[in-house]
C-alpha cells in the first residue's frame, strides 16, 4: 500500500486481490474522491466487502496497488454482527477504542481524546447510552456505537462495511447524516451498501459484478437502467435492493 499526494483522494489501480487462492477482485481501477461519500454496490458475491477490505489493508492483494494520503491509516467499521455480545464493555469504551491509534490501548486518554469521544457519540445521538453495556443494545444502537468508534479515529479515510443493513429507519437517519457531515468536514467516505437509496445519495458510486468494475461516477450516471440491468439482469423498475 502506498501514499498519494493528491489532496485526499484514494487511488486504486489493476487491484486484484482475495482469499486463499481464490481471486475476488479482477484488475479493479478507481477512484475515491476527497471529501465525499463513495458507496460500493452491486449484487451479492460481486467482491464488494473485498474491495473495502483492500482498502482497508486486511484483506491480502495479489496485483495493483492502493494509493492512500500520506501518512493516513484509515479506519475501518465492521458488521454490528462482527462484534461478540460478551464483550463486557461500555459503549463509551468502545467508542474509545477508536483513540487507540493515536494513545495505544494501555495509556490513558488525554482530555483531546476524551472530548473526541464525547463528540463521536453525540454525532450518532446516543450520548445517553455511554454507560450501557454494548451487548445489551439492540442493532441500530450497537451499529451507532461502531461508526462513532469509527469516528472517533478522526482518520481522513473512514470505510464501512454496510453500515446501515437491516436497522430501522431513525438509526439509518443517524448514520446516513453523521457519514454526510464526516465528508463535508474533508473526510473521505466508504460504505458498501445493498440499499439504493443509500447510493443515489452519495457523492460517488462503484457498480461491481463478479469482481470486476462495471461503473463508476455519479449516481445519476451509474445507477441507470441500463447498468442495473448488467449487474443485476433486472431493469430498475424491478429492482429490489435488499
Amino acid at each position: 500500500m502506498t501514499h498519494s499526494e493528491n489532496s485526499g483522494e484514494v487511488r486504486i489501480d489493476g487491484l486484484t486481490a482475495g482469499y486463499a487462492g481464490r481471486t475476488v477482485l479482477h484488475g479493479i481501477t478507481a477512484r475515491l474522491p476527497h471529501a465525499s461519500v463513495t458507496a460500493i454496490l452491486g449484487p451479492n458475491g460481486s467482491g464488494k466487502s473485498t474491495l473495502l477490505g483492500a482498502v482497508a489493508g486486511v484483506v491480502p492483494t495479489t496485483g495493483g496497488t492502493v494509493t492512500l494520503p500520506p501518512g493516513v491509516r484509515p479506519a475501518f467499521v465492521v458488521q454490528r454482527s462482527a462484534v461478540s455480545d460478551r464483550l463486557p464493555i461500555t459503549v463509551r469504551e468502545t467508542v474509545a477504542m477508536g483513540r487507540w491509534a493515536h494513545r495505544g490501548p494501555w495509556r490513558r486518554l488525554s482530555r483531546e481524546d476524551h472530548d473526541v469521544v464525547a463528540e463521536s457519540l453525540a454525532a450518532l445521538g446516543i450520548s445517553d447510552l455511554a454507560a450501557r453495556r454494548l451487548g445489551s443494545l439492540s442493532g441500530g444502537q450497537r451499529q451507532r456505537a461502531l461508526v462513532a468508534q469509527g469516528l472517533a479515529q478522526r482518520s481522513a479515510v473512514l470505510l464501512l462495511d454496510e453500515p446501515s443493513t437491516g436497522l430501522d429507519v431513525p438509526a439509518r437517519e443517524a448514520i446516513a447524516t453523521a457519514l454526510a457531515d464526516a465528508a463535508a468536514a474533508g473526510t473521505t467516505v466508504v460504505h458498501v451498501t445493498h440499499d439504493l437509496d443509500e447510493a443515489e445519495s452519495a457523492g460517488h458510486c462503484l457498480l461491481l459484478r463478479e469482481g470486476r468494475l462495471l461503473a463508476a461516477g455519479a449516481p445519476a450516471a451509474v445507477l441507470t437502467g441500463t447498468t442495473l440491468d448488467a449487474a443485476w439482469g433486472l431493469r430498475r423498475a424491478r429492482f429490489d435492493v435488499d
